[in-house]
């Protein structure tokens, strides 16, 4: 059989299946170069065990797994299966929260949660909340046109410039004809185009490329259905715009789709840019925050479809599913025929031992 588990924790969104982020059939449809290199090698990964097996789903094997079930509620907790949780995080515990969902019989769903509503800094999985930002804005603008949507994240070149000082994650490059696919850094004068860039941003957890997408949805949200600008207005508005106003038009994109999807911003949030540069030139003065529970939620709604509608959360999945090498907790052997849907964050602190 197979089990669906949805695991939000403080610093990671996990839900695997048996059998970067993205299928890697989706070249077509998304432009990311990185998917055609990986899917034109797919054998050689699979002969020379570069990549677990769980990354060759395709775009058709990704679905909604509660699609339709709008009613669905999360349970009350199990006591047993927490208690095995609290035991397993030690003496620490307090220091945690942990929520999780094993959905595989969803009409028998099993809960277990260790302070679930505790409120930390979600690092980088706060750019999933940038995800949501975009396809909330594209859906708002453009309610009864996927086309339109897809065209817009297909067509739409950005070329990198100061918002992405300073980030250093590397992410993947590749061309037709290159022999592999190289790894480094984002610089000024990088061009792609958005799925490329929302690519870099959950699968590589690049915050230039996430400094990149909150400036490209401020544009969109201000400009409208004159999105995408020239160079010349997106440099005018940064300029000739108050500060005071940036930080409510930023505010308010990525806001306002939170609570348009029934998710509680005190609980769940981004409330500044991702890189030192953006912080300066959009001075926000927001904590961001999150909450294990609505993590879990945010789940939930993107498995019912929820997520903006049905095609958008779809999306959003296929965006999470992890196509690339694993770290952490994902990277366990047990989860190596898995399909693994992650974002992780790295910020954390360790007491003087």
């Amino acid at each position: 059989m197979k089990r669906w588990v949805a695991l939000a924790a403080m610093f990671g969104i996990l839900t695997p299946g048996s059998l970067g982020a993205y299928p890697l059939d989706g070249y077509k449809e998304t432009g990311i170069t990185r998917l055609d290199a990986y899917w034109l090698a797919r054998q050689v990964i699979i002969d020379q065990n570069i990549l677990p097996k769980g990354i060759f789903w395709k775009s058709s094997d990704i679905k909604l797994r509660l699609l339709g079930d709008s009613d669905y509620t999360l349970p009350a907790p199990d006591p047993e299966l927490s208690a095995k949780i609290k035991a397993i995080l030690g003496s620490d515990w307090r220091a945690y929260g942990v929520a999780l969902l094993d959905y595989t019989d969803p009409k028998n769903p099993r809960y277990a949660a260790v302070n679930p509503n505790r409120s930390q800094n979600p690092a980088s999985v706060g750019k999933i909340t940038i995800m949501l930002g975009w396809f909330q804005s594209l859906a708002d603008l453009y309610p009864h046109d996927i086309g339109a949507r897809m065209k817009i994240l297909h067509d739409t070149q950005i070329t990198a410039d100061g918002f992405i000082q300073r980030d250093r994650h590397d992410v993947p490059f590749w061309k037709p004809g290159d022999p592999k696919v190289l790894r480094r850094p984002i610089e000024e004068g990088e061009t792609d185009n958005l799925w490329t860039y929302m690519d870099w941003m959950i699968s590589a957890s690049s915050s230039a490329a996430a400094g990149m997408m909150m400036k490209e949805l401020m544009l969109l949200n201000h400009f409208g259905r004159a999105y995408p600008v020239s160079e010349e207005q997106s440099q005018n508005f940064f300029k000739n715009t108050s500060k005071r106003e940036l930080v409510r038009i930023f505010r308010e994109s990525i806001q306002t789709p939170l609570r348009k999807n029934d998710l509680d911003p005190k609980k769940l949030r981004q409330g500044k840019f991702f890189t030192r540069e953006g912080k300066h030139r959009v001075p926000s003065t927001a904590n961001s925050i999150a909450s294990a529970r609505e993590l879990l939620r945010f789940v939930m709604l993107m498995e019912e479809g929820r997520l903006v509608d049905p095609w958008s959360s779809l999306e959003m999945k296929k965006i999470l599913y992890l196509t690339d090498a694993r770290i952490r907790y994902a990277a366990s052997p047990a989860l190596d025929d898995a399909a693994v849907y992650y974002k992780s964050g790295s910020l954390y602190g360790c007491k003087h031992e």
